[in-house]
C-alpha cells in the first residue's frame, strides 16, 4: 500500500522576538483532509505558528513546504494563492465594506483580477466580475448570510461575523484552512453550532483543517489529533484521549484535574 504524502510538512521551525524565543524547533506532519488542534497555555506561540506558516512572519530557521513546494521565504498573498487561508484571533474583516464585498476579495486574491480589465472594463473582467459575485453569494446562503449581504460588515452579530470571516477565507479555494480561536466569546449553543459548521465545511469543500483553541468542549470532540504548545515547544502530541491523560500537558496547561477537558 502506498502512503499518502504530507500536505504539510514543518521542519525545525524556530521564531525569535528580541531575544524571547516564540517557536522553537517546531515540526509537523499533515496529512490530506486531517484535523489538527494546537493547545496552550497564552503566550506559547500557537499564533506565532499561524503568523508565519501564512508569512507574516519570517522564521530564524527551518522550513515550510506544502503540498512540495516550499513556503519558507514567500510573502503572505503568495502563500494564500498556493492554497492556505486562515482566519484570525480577533476578527479581521473590512469592516465598512458590504458583506458579500468581503467574500468577493477573497476570490479575487485566488482569481488574480487583471487591472487593465478593471479600467477599461473589458467583457473578460465583467465575466470574471460575475463569477465571483455568483461565488460570494453561494457562500453566503451556505453560511446563511445571503440575507445581509447589502449590510456592512460591521453591522453584524459577533457568531455571523466569524461565519462570515470563513465564508472569505473559501472564497480563495483553499486546500488548508487555519482557523484562530473561532469559538472565542461564544456561548455553548454556538459552540456546538460552530462544530457542525467545521464538520460540514471540511467534508463539502475536501479541506484539510488546522485549529488554535482555548474551548476544549470544541477541540476533544473536533480533532482527530492534538499538538500542546508551551514556551514555542511541542511539549506533546497524539490523540485526544492521549493528550488528556498526559501529565505534562495537565500540569502545564489543562490544571489538575484530568476531567477539565472533557
Amino acid at each position: 500500500m502506498v502512503a499518502l504524502k504530507d500536505l504539510l510538512n514543518i521542519s525545525g521551525l524556530s521564531v525569535h522576538f528580541e531575544g524571547l524565543m516564540a517557536l522553537d524547533g517546531y515540526s509537523l506532519q499533515l496529512g490530506q483532509s486531517e484535523i489538527l488542534g494546537i493547545i496552550g497555555p497564552n503566550g506559547a506561540g500557537k499564533t506565532t505558528l499561524f503568523n508565519t506558516v501564512t508569512g507574516f512572519i519570517k522564521p530564524a530557521a527551518g522550513s515550510i513546504r506544502f503540498d512540495s513546494q516550499d513556503l519558507t521565504a514567500l510573502e503572505p498573498s503568495s502563500i494564500a494563492r498556493a492554497g492556505i487561508a486562515r482566519t484570525f484571533q480577533n476578527i479581521c474583516l473590512f469592516e465598512n465594506m458590504s458583506v458579500v464585498d468581503n467574500v468577493i476579495v477573497g476570490g479575487e486574491l485566488r482569481e488574480r483580477v487583471n487591472p487593465v480589465g478593471v479600467i477599461f472594463n473589458l467583457p473578460q473582467f465583467k465575466k470574471q466580475e460575475t463569477s465571483l459575485r455568483e461565488r460570494a453569494f453561494e457562500l453566503l446562503h451556505l453560511f446563511g448570510l445571503e440575507k445581509y449581504s447589502s449590510q456592512t460588515a460591521k453591522s453584524l452579530s459577533y457568531g455571523d461575523r466569524r461565519r462570515l470571516e470563513i465564508a472569505r477565507a473559501l472564497a480563495t479555494s483553499p486546500r488548508l484552512l487555519l482557523v484562530d480561536e473561532p469559538a472565542a466569546g461564544m456561548n455553548p449553543k454556538e459552540t456546538g453550532d460552530l462544530l457542525k459548521l467545521i464538520l460540514f465545511i471540511k467534508k463539502k469543500f475536501n479541506l484539510t483543517i488546522i485549529l488554535i483553541e482555548h474551548n476544549m468542549s470544541l477541540v476533544m470532540p473536533l480533532c482527530e489529533r492534538i499538538q500542546v504548545l508551551n514556551y514555542g515547544v511541542k511539549i506533546a502530541e497524539g490523540t485526544p484521549q492521549e493528550v488528556q491523560q498526559n501529565e505534562e500537558v495537565i500540569k502545564a496547561y489543562l490544571g489538575e484535574d484530568k476531567s477539565a477537558p472533557g
